[in-house]
């Protein structure tokens, strides 16, 4: 896509929201269980390196086995530009501050296990959205840029399908305190993986994968279009994606931007209300969230790109 087409987007977001307010080595699919609990409780070097760290392979194909009857449970309640403060208390009160000018965004795609090989085209993606709409990207897979120090510099940090378990106890707590000190988080698909082994996370995320059917063509209908991320998008959405089932459905602790139809594919386990995108607040900061992104070539197809780019403006204050 080329770079002024992307403007042009961009301008029809604005406007809009203005006038408003499988891969190979992938292991066999699943359908998760959906009677798993609420989750709870309350819980980080230098210089990123540049190279995205290309791989192969595809999700991971954890979960249940078969679908349980009935849906998940429903989930409780729960930024500067380059220099926010590192400190910040768990539960503070306030809206996250709404941001202007240009802003760095870091993204995270570590992996330990199975690697999506669609992580090279979600950095490239930011990287050119970036290069067009005022904000610099940085990538990462090492735990040791997540400091204080280094974390100071951006307004958001994005989860490209990466996994928590690479992040060491102290990469932990210096992430928890840039969301609290007014941060934002983006989660893209595989970012929900294995998110129950950290539960501060699981509650800025807003659910835990659990597991998913076949890669297949499902029917995404677009909640509201008084968001940035779905501004420019129409109201249903005929998207071909690995469509993820969650332990809890978020509704409630966040506002649900986008809902898959479970009638339009196999597999769907969460009932007539399926959520895919949200968004939220959270101890200080921005949370936004997508179970979309799993097949390399959905990186170019335009409602993807205005989606993400518009999950990045919400959760830097823009």
């Amino acid at each position: 896509m080329h770079g002024m087409f992307r403007k042009v987007l961009l301008g029809a977001m604005v406007c809009a929201f203005a006038s408003a307010c499988s891969d190979s080595g992938e292991p066999p699919p699943t359908v998760a269980s959906a009677g798993a609990g609420n989750t709870a409780g309350a819980g980080a070097g230098t210089g990123p390196s540049s190279s995205a760290g290309a791989g192969s392979g595809g999700a991971p194909a954890g979960g249940g086995a078969t679908a349980a009857a009935g849906a998940p449970p429903t989930a409780g309640s729960g930024s500067g530009a380059g220099g926010l403060p590192a400190g910040g208390s768990a539960g503070s009160a306030g809206a996250p501050p709404v941001e202007t000018g240009p802003f760095a965004v870091l993204v995270f795609s570590g992996t330990s296990g199975f690697r999506h090989d669609s992580i090279p085209d979600g950095v490239a993606l930011l990287e050119d959205l970036g290069a067009e709409n005022d904000f610099t990207v940085d990538n990462t897979e090492d735990s040791a840029d997540f400091s204080d120090a280094n974390l100071a510099n951006y307004a958001v940090v994005v989860f490209m399908s990466s996994h928590i378990g690479v992040l060491s106890e102290e990469a932990r707590g210096a992430f928890q305190r840039f969301i609290q000190g007014g941060g934002g988080y983006v989660g893209v698909h595989c970012a929900s993986c294995g998110a129950d082994d950290w539960p501060w996370y699981a509650e800025l995320l807003g659910a835990t994968f659990t597991g998913h059917p076949a890669i297949q063509v499902a029917t995404v209908d677009i909640e509201s279009h008084d968001h940035p991320s779905t501004a420019g998008l129409p109201d249903v959405w005929e998207r071909n994606d690995e469509l993820y089932n969650f332990d809890m459905n978020p509704r409630g602790a966040a506002t649900v931007l986008m809902t898959l139809d479970e009638s339009s594919y196999d597999g769907g386990s969460m009932g007539d209300d399926h959520p895919i995108t949200w968004h939220h607040e959270f101890e200080g900061g921005r949370s936004w969230y997508t179970g979309l992104g799993h097949p390399k070539e959905g990186y170019a197809e335009e409602n993807f790109v205005k989606m993400l780019l518009g999950g990045v403006l919400y959760a830097a204050g823009r």
